[in-house]
């Protein structure tokens, strides 16, 4: 047998609005919790695209101490 859902696909879960009845994953402006949440996903794309530009041999770090003399 097959089971339909019912609800319509555009209405979110109610586990998602479990913060203060909006959706954490929503982007606010200001210092919300939800910029915290932002804030550290921006932070790691940005260290792995740091570690990934710096394997593929475009160290800026490494250029740098060769300049200052490490």
């Amino acid at each position: 047998m097959e089971t339909r859902e019912t609800r319509p696909s555009s209405d979110l879960p109610s586990v998602a609005k479990a913060y203060n009845g909006r959706d954490r994953n929503e982007f606010l402006f200001g210092w919300t919790p939800q910029a915290e949440i932002w804030n550290g996903r921006l932070a790691m794309i940005g260290f792995v695209a740091y570690l990934l530009w710096d394997l593929a041999g475009f160290s800026v770090l490494r250029d740098i101490l060769r300049i200052v003399g490490y």
